[in-house]
């Protein structure tokens, strides 16, 4: 078929796979506000064109799947709660479309998978990982925490160490992902997508139907009320003087320096 685009992802399809890949290269791949409804579209785009079967996530470039959020962007957010709410609610309805598609989502990682790149991570089937690939959840930096990831990391790494990442910022290499269980294969920088491929044809051969009933069975225990908790707690921490003090902070090139004050 012939390449689409929809905003930031670029969206490729053949055999009965796709391939969205996040297109800011120079920008370590970072995810705009608008990115959120532009992953919704895409997914929408492949679930119904009656050819895709598996699909596979990933971003331009060596460097970076997603080095997170645009940063810079959220300087730009003073529109208060309802603003703040607004785009919680359109991030976990983002992640939520990964996790609820009918369809086999991979990720296959290349180079930085740090706050929202590591929670797509998370979102993901399961991942694929270039030995360079490095993740983390650093937003406790910014006065904030994972929203997706601190109620998916305990699930798919371990509460302790998913507390590990939230808490320290640490980041972690592609092999001890591996060991944790955040991604289920290493392979070299070169052989990332077609290794990748390879894994999302021994998908698509099996029974979509059979794959889709058995991946809401694993997700059975995806609780709306969590998404919900995770969007009021992280628009609180939005409002908050810390939050506003880390992205000046992370704008300005500077150490932050936290108060703890609440909104």
């Amino acid at each position: 078929m012939t390449p689409h685009r929809i905003g930031d992802l670029n969206i490729e399809r053949a055999d009965g796979i796709a391939v969205l890949t996040i297109d800011r290269p120079t920008k370590l791949n970072a995810l705009t506000n608008a990115f959120w409804a532009d992953l919704r579209a895409a997914l929408t785009l492949v679930e119904t064109d009656g050819q895709t079967r598996v699909v596979i996530l990933t971003g331009a470039g060596e460097k970076a799947f997603s080095a997170g959020g645009d940063i810079a962007g959220f300087a730009d957010m003073d529109g208060g709660q309802t603003q703040m709410r607004a785009f919680q609610l359109d991030a976990m309805a983002g992640f939520g479309a990964i996790e609820r598609s009918p369809l086999t989502v991979i990720a296959a990682v290349n180079g930085y998978a740090l706050g929202g790149g590591c929670e797509l991570t998370l979102a993901c089937d399961f991942a694929i990982a270039s030995e360079t690939a490095t993740f983390g959840m650093p937003e406790a930096a910014l006065g904030l925490i994972p929203g997706f990831g601190a109620i998916r990391a305990p699930e798919v790494i371990g509460r302790p160490m998913a507390k590990y990442m939230v808490a320290t910022g640490a980041r972690i290499s592609a092999q001890r992902a591996l060991e944790v269980g955040l991604v289920q294969s290493v392979v070299a920088p070169s052989a990332l997508m077609n290794e990748a491929r390879a894994l999302a044809a021994r998908v698509a051969a099996q029974s979509p139907y059979a794959l889709s009933v058995g991946k809401r069975l694993m997700n059975r225990q995806i609780d709306q009320t969590a998404f919900d908790y995770s969007v009021e707690a992280i628009t609180m921490l939005q409002c908050s003087d810390d939050r506003a003090e880390g992205v000046t902070a992370f704008v300005e090139r500077r150490a932050p320096r936290f108060g703890g004050e609440k909104a």
